[in-house]
């Protein structure tokens, strides 16, 4: 019995009081829901906001490159874009003209008569001693050791010295130590040197002389080498500088 008075007041008290309490709960619910959702939308703005207070735009992640973008044609002042002129492709020959070359060409006409140059020996005969300016040779008129700048060929006195190839008579003189000595120029540097030669010469300075030209004749008017056998004397000088001999007289 008392149960039952108990539930009674009870469902009394819902009939009376619980509409407002429902309602008041709803409300309730709304304005904490409300209250969230608004707190979230603030703080993502806070997020994105800039440190200097600006309003800012979040852009989104693009993980697609993005297409060209065509640069804007010029405005005129009539407020038209002006339209682009027809490019029209340069022009070229179907045959273009080589560029010619205007730097002066090298003067190589006397290195080529050098090097196309035919050699021969100066006389025939043994070598009695080499060419010799980087080891010492025993040299058999002092007696003793010391450079050669030249080829002493055995020929004996009186045999025609020859020009090794064509030239021209440079010089004809009589030297302290080598005795008679001609210098015929080859063109290009190269001098040939003829020394221990007779006094009488069979060329005059200024002469030109073919390979093979007879220049004079073996004498014996090189004191420095009279102890050797009767010979010639031959010098090759390259540009002022003394070389062998035998890198011409293949």
């Amino acid at each position: 019995m008392k149960n039952q008075n108990f539930l009674k007041r009870i469902g009394d008290f819902a009939l009376g009081k619980g509409f407002y309490i429902v309602l008041f709960l709803c409300v309730a619910t709304i304005g904490i829901s409300g209250y969230y959702l608004l707190r979230s939308v603030v703080g993502s703005s806070e997020l994105t906001q800039p440190a200097g207070g600006g309003a800012s735009v979040t852009v989104p992640d693009q993980s697609v490159s993005r297409p060209a973008i065509p640069t804007p044609k010029p405005v005129q002042s009539g407020g038209e874009t002006a339209a682009d002129p027809d490019p029209k492709p340069a022009v070229q020959p179907d045959d273009p003209e080589p560029v010619k070359d205007t730097s002066p060409e090298p003067d190589t006409q006397e290195t080529n008569q050098t090097v196309s140059k035919v050699f021969t020996w100066p006389a025939q005969g043994a070598v009695l001693r080499d060419y010799s300016l980087e080891v010492l040779s025993r040299d058999p008129t002092m007696g003793d050791w010391r450079t050669h700048s030249g080829l002493d060929i055995a020929a004996l006195e009186g045999v025609n010295v020859l020009s090794i190839s064509a030239g021209t008579v440079e010089q004809i003189y009589e030297d302290a130590l080598m005795g008679t000595t001609i210098v015929v120029d080859h063109g290009g540097g190269l001098q040939s040197w003829y020394s221990n030669l007779a006094p009488e010469t069979a060329v005059q300075v200024g002469d030109s002389v073919d390979i093979g030209g007879v220049l004079g004749t073996v004498g014996g008017s090189a004191i420095a080498e009279s102890g050797e056998s009767p010979h010639v004397h031959l010098e090759t000088v390259l540009n002022g500088q003394p070389v062998d001999p035998k890198d011409y007289l293949k």
